[in-house]
């Protein structure tokens, strides 16, 4: 023991209700009133224990009971978050939050002489003034941590305010990420100011990371690890440069670390294309505008001459070795003859190309009719059709999604470009049955065997420059 003075910090229990809200989760907080500490801010149901007789959980459903009117059972406690909390004057103690989502009777303020209003606030949008310590624990909470460090400097208000905001997330073995680890929140920070919430947003097929970052003036960031040096290169090197063509459209590099392998962009809206289906009209729209983007992202340098296009026959057997399981009778056969096409075609130029180009990359936002593209890390120069390979499958059976493609980007494909989109689109199944067996992933299994049976059914191997059938 290296101090003097032993801890002896007193233990306090905080109520986190939740009810679903027209806008999402809503917390019921009450405001402190008459000879109270910190009166007149908003806080959450709580107490201490009554007596060493007296566990957490008891204490909370009686807090409960006393201050709000409603019985929770005890089975319906969840623990949410423990905060070690240290006052403006110095006093420390720590703080139990628990998560309740059901209980019997109606909230409503139980004792007016310490409390004189009761509500529900979204969890997003708390309202002011809220007392620090409750609004670091919500936000330590929203962040997904178990546990966190909100230590007080004297001189502080008692009231959260931005500008003093102590909360330190700490991160668990076992929280997948909830989290970043210290020295990626600290390269954020150091970014774009105080995060006071994190979100884990990693898409769960890849290994790079992920984090929406909430800031606490409300704005919102993304914070990405990328799995290795060779894709956070690639990422950068794209929006510092070709993605800038895309304007609003694509997000904005705020900083970079190549140690930490991490960046950190601002946030765009909408939501993912993948797995959302659109009228008509409106897909026709939405395709339209992805090839829009296309162009203009293909049209945001000059074209050189690209190398042979002929596959690495290296890659193209180990992909085979792991998609072989999963061939059908003939598919072997297929490939084999599809992709030894590839020595037979003239190069086509390179451009820059977003690279993977699909609809979990590609974000509509409905109420401001805009479409927003993500994801840079496989960013790279090549032929043109390498960023519809991914799309073609979400076209195939609509012919007016396929034209709508081709209107935005201002042209048709040439019959060698079709043929290269052919190579390319069997190479990508090949490679995603290969993949998706080998980390459990079916839905990618079964669109590669999909894709596979689409083009052995839209294509003739004496004809290698039939386009793709739509």
């Amino acid at each position: 023991m290296s101090g003097t003075q032993r801890h002896t910090e007193p233990l306090d229990v905080h109520l986190i209700a939740l009810r679903e809200g027209p806008a999402g989760p809503e917390v019921l907080l009450s405001r402190r009133a008459g000879d109270v500490y910190a009166a007149g801010c908003w806080h959450l149901v709580s107490g201490h224990l009554d007596g060493p007789w007296e566990d957490m959980v008891a204490a909370l459903v009686r807090e409960a009971r006393e201050e709000a009117g409603v019985v929770i059972d005890r089975a319906d406690v969840r623990a949410a978050v423990t905060v070690h909390h240290r006052s403006p004057a110095g006093g420390a103690r720590i703080g139990m939050f628990f998560e309740v989502r059901r209980w019997n009777g109606t909230p409503q303020v139980m004792e007016p002489h310490v409390c004189d209003a009761m509500d529900w606030f979204p969890l997003d949008a708390l309202p002011e003034p809220i007392v620090a310590y409750c609004r670091a624990g919500l936000d330590a909470y929203r962040a997904g941590a178990r546990m966190a460090v909100h230590f007080q400097e004297p001189g502080d208000p008692i009231a959260h305010h931005p500008a003093c905001d102590r909360l330190v997330l700490v991160s668990g073995p076992g929280d997948r990420g909830a989290v970043p680890a210290e020295a990626v929140r600290t390269f954020a920070e150091q970014a774009v100011g105080r995060i006071t919430s994190w979100t884990d947003v990693s898409w769960v097929r890849v290994e790079s990371r992920v984090w929406r970052a909430g800031g606490a003036e409300g704005s919102e960031w993304y914070v990405k690890i990328h799995q290795n040096d060779r894709f956070h290169r690639r990422e950068v090197a794209a929006l510092r440069g070709h993605a800038v063509s895309l304007g609003a459209a694509a997000p904005r590099l705020v900083a970079a670390d190549a140690g930490l392998r991490a960046v950190v962009l601002t946030a765009v809206g909408g939501r993912s294309l993948h797995g959302v289906t659109y009228p008509p009209e409106q897909q026709r729209r939405i395709f339209r505008r992805i090839g829009q983007l296309a162009a203009a992202l293909h049209h945001s340098a000059p074209p050189r001459v690209a190398a042979a296009s002929a596959p690495p026959q290296g890659k193209l057997e180990r992909h085979l070795n792991g998609a072989r399981p999963h061939l059908g009778p003939g598919d072997e056969e297929f490939i084999r003859a599809i992709t030894g096409q590839a020595a037979h075609l003239p190069a086509l130029e390179a451009v820059p190309t977003h690279g993977d180009f699909q609809p979990r990359n590609l974000r509509w936002d409905e109420a401001a009719d805009t479409l927003y593209v993500i994801d840079f890390e496989r960013s790279e120069e090549a032929p043109t059709v390498r960023d519809f390979v991914r799309l073609s499958d979400a076209w195939h059976g609509r012919a007016d999604l396929w034209q709508a493609v081709r209107d935005g980007y201002g042209r048709s494909f040439t019959p060698e470009e079709e043929a290269q989109l052919t190579i390319l689109c069997v190479l990508d199944a090949v490679s995603g049955l290969s993949y998706g067996a080998a980390h459990g992933d079916p839905e990618l299994v079964e669109r590669s065997r999909r894709t596979l049976a689409r083009l052995r059914a839209g294509h003739t191997l004496a004809n290698p420059l039939k386009g793709p059938a739509s």
